[in-house]
């Protein structure tokens, strides 16, 4: 590891542990602490199947040049490897030591065959004939019958079968169909038996005649992660289309298994999927957890989170009281909303919803990145292209593992008449953008959101994101611009009040940082990012701390600065914040980073004064987001919108909220009050927001 650097893998693997954390955390219901064991399993998945995934592409290719950090792709996946080691033993034993233990005292019970009733035997024996035999595929592996392929993620029993007349053995596998639940319910509800384990208790009815001498689950995960590889293809939507049905046979990158399986089994998997030993990873407790999310799930909200009810802004409830629509609220001033604590729907739908509908609508534009299977927003473009109103989209096609929704999202937009783009080459569009035009009573108008999440309905009620809503004639030019760049032939633009990359957002958040180590001790920085990974821009943190400069840095996820280092960073603190949401808006605050005229009692006495800028949008701090994606950010400048933004801070940085710090050597540490109920931020802030809609 370089001093100055963090490697960005094994800093999100930290961030991973972090979330295992909260499975532990007094002060969290107990299925909320399941259901984040759960997502721990889902994370780490994806991990594999695309970090882990190219990091062996880098090896097979013969990279051997160092990340920032220093390491080279070998030296990163031997180090993921001993910490994914650990991570697994250290799940298991949360899920084994404490999860199930207390969800047996609540009275719901995850068993083995072994521990079952005979009644309860038979009562899943009657279910196993009935329903499930009859979709169950056997295989052999023998010279008529090759080893067959192994999709990637799904559950599969390994069996050594031998003929009783001849003694001949084979290998054969039973995939385990996942068309119904993983967890079968016995009668009443409350005891629940992996169905791999019914299925390997019934193994001899599968092969019939046979010795079934041993049975183990396992699981294979492959590299899915997408490769479009004509970025020029005169059709892209058809190049993702296909570059999908191929990702399915994707290289292998980690086999699980049960453990206790024999190592003659073990040795005949990895040969065949083309693994090393250090690819596989032995399981005591049930393999893939993310089956947890079904006890998560469970009717029983006594021991789930009490709803927080999102509250509508306060000048959209008066305007709805009213019968106003939200374009009058807009051109009041700009609207700012912070989801999930103000309603989405209230808000960012409605705005949509509403310029479907309105005749004095003229066009509409927004970007698409993860629209969700079921969109009210994508309906209202719908509804609106089919009543005549120009609708142009952006789709993003290659948003990670949302490809396929968003593929029929853009067939569904282009049947109905708008006109669908998939943004420029070689470029993701995170940007999120709606532009509408409307011809107001006294001209036209554009009313624009820009915000740090995305447009779905569904992860808009679950992670924290902020939107800014305005007509403002500037921010309007500038996403006016933006569009006819992504979807037209136009060079970029000089844009008056957006940043944006990769054009220049890169360079105009260096020379902010610059001018704020220009003050030295004066100076002041707070970001609040999903990850902080761009090393020129750490760099420029690094001065900014040596010069004086207080920086506090709220990173949910990678954070590869090193704060606290002395000559280096000592200036610099980092904290994560956890929580029911996840946390996901994007907002820098620079105390000295707005120019703006102070006009004294004669106009030529005017001088330019350093006020605080803020600015929200979608953009992390990675290489990514700066150099290979299309971001926006955008100055808040209204007072009350600040002073929002402010108690944002104020919460966040508080010193007795639960977060957890890094330190200069790399490590986190939880901080704040040992039950986390008593320090949860998002609680207080919470009700910070509902008590002023009381107001």
């Amino acid at each position: 590891m370089s001093s100055q650097l963090l490697n960005r893998e094994l800093s999100w693997l930290q961030f991973n542990h972090r979330v295992l954390a909260l499975a532990g955390e007094s002060g969290i219901p107990l299925l909320e602490r399941v259901k984040f064991c759960a997502i721990c399993s889902s994370n780490l998945d994806e991990f594999f199947q695309v970090r882990v995934a190219a990091l062996k592409d880098q090896v097979a290719a013969g990279v051997t040049g160092a990340a920032p950090d220093g390491l080279t792709p070998s030296q990163q996946l031997s180090a993921t490897g001993d910490v994914v080691s650990s991570f697994v033993l250290l799940q298991e034993q949360v899920v084994l030591g404490s999860l199930l233990p207390e969800l047996r005292r609540q009275g719901i019970e995850v068993v083995d065959w072994a521990e079952l009733l005979v009644s309860e035997r038979n009562e899943l024996i009657a279910v196993f004939e009935q329903r499930i035999f009859p979709v169950l595929t056997p295989l052999a592996v023998d010279p008529a019958h090759p080893f067959p392929y192994i999709s990637n993620l799904a559950l599969s029993l390994a069996a050594m079968v031998s003929d009783p007349d001849t003694g001949e053995r084979r290998f054969a596998r039973v995939k385990v169909p996942n068309v119904f639940p993983r967890l079968m319910a016995l009668s009443g509800g409350r005891r629940f038996v992996p169905v791999e384990q019914v299925i390997a208790a019934q193994m001899h009815t599968l092969y019939s005649g046979m010795v079934v001498e041993q049975c183990a689950a396992f699981r294979v995960t492959r590299n899915a992660d997408l490769t479009v590889e004509d970025e020029e293809a005169d059709d892209l939507l058809a190049a993702v289309e296909l570059e999908l049905r191929r990702r399915r046979f994707g290289r292998a990158v980690r086999l699980e298994v049960q453990a206790g399986i024999s190592s003659e089994m073990v040795e005949l998997l990895q040969r065949e999927l083309e693994l090393d030993q250090s690819d596989v990873s032995f399981h005591g407790s049930l393999l893939d957890l993310t089956c947890l999310m079904q006890i998560a799930s469970l009717n029983r909200e006594e021991l789930k989170d009490t709803p927080w009810p999102p509250v509508t802004a306060g000048r959209v409830a008066a305007a709805e009281e009213s019968g106003r629509s939200i374009f009058s609220v807009i051109r009041e001033r700009p609207l700012v909303v912070h989801h999930p604590y103000e309603s989405f729907a209230s808000s960012v739908e409605s705005f949509i919803d509403e310029a479907a509908d309105d005749p004095r609508v003229q066009s509409i534009k927004m970007t698409l990145y993860r629209a969700g299977g079921d969109s009210p927003i994508a309906r209202s473009l719908i509804r609106a292209a089919e009543r005549g109103v120009q609708v142009a989209v952006l789709v993003e096609l290659k948003a990670r593992f949302d490809e396929a929704t968003n593929v029929s999202w853009a067939k569904a937009l282009e049947r109905a008449g708008v006109h669908v783009v998939y943004g420029l080459v070689g470029l993701k569009t995170h940007a999120k953008c709606v532009l509408v035009v409307r011809n107001d009573e006294d001209g036209l108008r554009r009313y624009c959101h820009i915000g740090t999440g995305n447009y779905n309905s569904k992860t808009a009620r679950l992670y924290e994101d902020v939107g800014f809503i305005s007509c403002e004639p500037d921010v309007g030019s500038d996403v006016t611009q933006l569009f006819n760049h992504l979807t037209g032939y136009s060079r970029s633009h000089e844009y008056r009040t957006l940043l944006v990359a990769p054009r220049d957002m890169r360079q105009q958040l260096c020379d902010l940082i610059e001018h704020e180590t220009s003050f030295g001790t004066d100076g002041r920085i707070v970001i609040k990012l999903n990850s902080l990974a761009d090393p020129e821009l750490i760099e420029a943190l690094y001065s900014a701390s040596q010069a004086g400069v207080s920086i506090e840095l709220i990173i949910r996820g990678i954070c590869c600065l090193v704060p606290g280092v002395t000559g280096l960073s000592d200036n610099i603190k980092v904290r994560s914040i956890l929580g029911r949401y996840l946390e996901h808006s994007r907002i820098v605050w620079f105390a000295h980073g707005q120019q703006t005229v102070d006009a004294h009692d004669r106009v030529d006495e005017a001088a330019t004064v350093d006020e605080a800028l803020y600015l929200i949008g979608s953009a992390d701090w990675m290489p990514r987001n700066l150099d290979r994606r299309v971001e926006t950010m955008v100055p808040v400048t209204h007072a009350k919108h600040k002073a929002w933004l402010d108690q944002v801070f104020a919460f966040a940085l508080a010193s007795d909220v639960v977060r957890w710090e890094l330190g200069p050597q790399g490590e986190w540490t939880r901080m704040g009050p040992a039950d986390f109920s008593s320090g949860d931020y998002q609680e207080r802030f919470y009700h910070w927001v509902a008590a002023r809609q009381k107001r």
